[in-house]
């Protein structure tokens, strides 16, 4: 079978929307959860507005019970019961042929490849599961982002296991024993899960640490589009005066300023060398507190050493361009049920002669970008759900995964249900005067199924009426409970039937 080629430009990737009003009927509650296997888990498990469809493009069961393709092969961590397979924060390649789905397992993780058009689904490298016993030099853990990057390869980052590695695979779409993978050292040690490339710069990289003090982080390329060299800065709101090491909520930091003008600080040097005074941001580690423990991951301690502004357990974050030219990013405070947004300053200083001893020195006009602008997005106590339509019982429960679709509406994915008896829910985010702070969240979808939360949700790049959404470690993950259990699984929405036409037409003219 012949695929599109990858064509990734700077050009095609730049967004100015406002996102669109309401474009669906919303939710009126959160769904009831449902006994595992039962036929909405296997049929239906969003509660969708009229006219979305769903349907099932992978599940573990099918996997090995080689239903969909004989010569497929899955992730199931020995021993780790529900948590064997995790699907978690999938990626599209640009053509829209594949989906990459990183394995949140604690041990034995890895990161497995779907071909859309054959489904079949490959390991294409996994760790040999002896982090069960502490040893990590060749096992990874948690894998929660995975991101196809500009330079056609697709990054994937540990999270909560594991010592806080990105790993990149060369050659992703090469047959799973010639893949080719390589530590990004380049990249500070976090409990990562959000992190994307900017849309207007073509050398910056956004991250966080999802840790209730966590971080905002930027990492800046030497040379644009070489990810192994380049300078890391953490985000510091101006008026912070709180204790950057303490949780969000502490004593310390309960009434600290966490919003307003910010500045990127730097913790190395333009070639990643550690600043005097300031922890080894690379150094690899546990996801642990380093206010009691020594061995931490690097990244976490380094943005304490310069007070980097703590966040109450960042986890996803999107990035595009706003109306007025500047860049901002989107992410969520899963602890503190809030969404921000950062927005980046420029500031340029004119071209002017400058003394330095005693020689004049023309300086050239430059261009910084160390300023920005933090705001509150979405407050589940603050912003209105469903503005202007019927109410919804449904409300905002810990916002962990962000979507965006081809019109620029951004979409929050709760970490939840877990264990409760009501389904967790994916909210549209509705900001149409484009001024950083929602008007309402209006209720989108809801999952019902037992002991799982949706992640990943993810729209096509190439076809913009659909998106997937993982269903991560359902109850039937775990076989011993639910003999022949559906497990993880990945389903396809489609939005092509909904009464409102004008919406789907403009989907796919930004698509084009």
């Amino acid at each position: 079978m012949k695929y599109l080629t990858p064509t990734l430009t700077l050009a095609a990737c730049l967004s100015s929307q406002a996102g669109t009003d309401t474009w669906f009927t919303p939710l009126t509650e959160s769904a009831a959860v449902v006994a595992p296997n039962a036929l909405e888990e296997l049929s239906e498990p969003w509660v969708a507005p009229e006219g979305i469809s769903q349907k099932n493009i992978l599940s573990l069961r099918e996997i090995e019970d080689s239903i969909l393709s004989p010569t497929s092969s899955i992730i199931r961590a020995a021993g780790a019961g529900k948590s064997a397979s995790m699907f978690d924060m999938i990626a599209y390649d640009p053509t829209g042929n594949f989906l990459f789905i990183p394995h949140e397992t604690p041990w034995g993780a890895g990161v497995s490849r779907l071909n859309l058009y054959t489904c079949e689904n490959n390991i294409l490298f996994q760790g040999n599961g002896l982090g069960a016993q502490g040893n990590w030099s060749a096992d990874y853990g948690a894998f929660d982002p995975a991101r196809f990057t500009p330079n056609g390869t697709v990054i994937a980052g540990e999270e909560w296991t594991a010592e806080g590695r990105i790993i990149e695979i060369m050659n992703p779409y090469a047959a799973p024993e010639d893949i080719v993978i390589r530590e990004l050292d380049s990249i500070a040690n976090v409990a990562h899960e959000g992190i994307g490339f900017s849309e207007k710069y073509n050398d910056t990289i956004y991250y966080v640490d999802e840790w209730n003090s966590g971080s905002i982080y930027k990492f800046v390329m030497a040379t644009p589009g070489i990810y192994t060299t380049g300078q890391t800065f953490v985000l510091k709101i101006d008026a912070f005066a709180g204790v950057a090491a303490d949780y969000y909520n502490d004593p310390s930091n309960a009434s600290a300023t966490r919003v307003g003008a910010a500045t990127w600080i730097p913790i190395t040097d333009v070639t990643g060398n550690p600043l005097p005074g300031i922890t080894d941001p690379f150094r690899n580690g546990p996801t642990n507190d380093p206010r009691s423990n020594s061995d931490t991951r690097g990244g976490r301690v380094a943005a304490d050493d310069i007070g980097g502004t703590p966040f109450g357990r960042p986890e996803d974050i999107e990035i595009q361009i706003l109306p007025n030219g500047n860049e901002v990013i989107y992410f969520t405070a899963t602890s503190e049920n809030r969404v921000y947004t950062i927005e980046t300053m420029e500031e340029t200083t004119s071209a002017r002669w400058k003394r330095v001893g005693r020689r004049w020195v023309w300086c050239p006009e430059t261009t910084t970008r160390d300023k920005a602008s933090v705001r509150v997005f979405v407050d589940a106590n603050d912003t209105p759900r469903n503005l202007g339509h019927a109410s919804t019982t449904g409300v905002l429960n810990s916002p962990d995964n962000l979507a965006q679709d081809a019109l620029g509406n951004i979409y929050i994915i709760e970490d939840a249900p877990n264990g409760s008896a009501t389904g967790g829910d994916i909210w549209f985010i509705r900001d149409l005067d484009n001024d950083g702070v929602a008007e309402s969240i209006d209720h989108f979808l809801s999952i019902r199924v037992d002991g799982s939360e949706a992640t990943g949700m993810v729209f096509n790049p190439f076809f913009a009426e659909e998106f997937a959404i993982c269903v991560q470690h359902p109850d039937s993950t775990d076989l011993a409970n639910v003999p022949n259990g559906l497990g993880d699984a990945i389903w396809m929405f489609n939005v092509t039937h909904v009464p409102n036409q004008n919406f789907v037409n403009q989907l796919r003219a930004a698509a084009e």
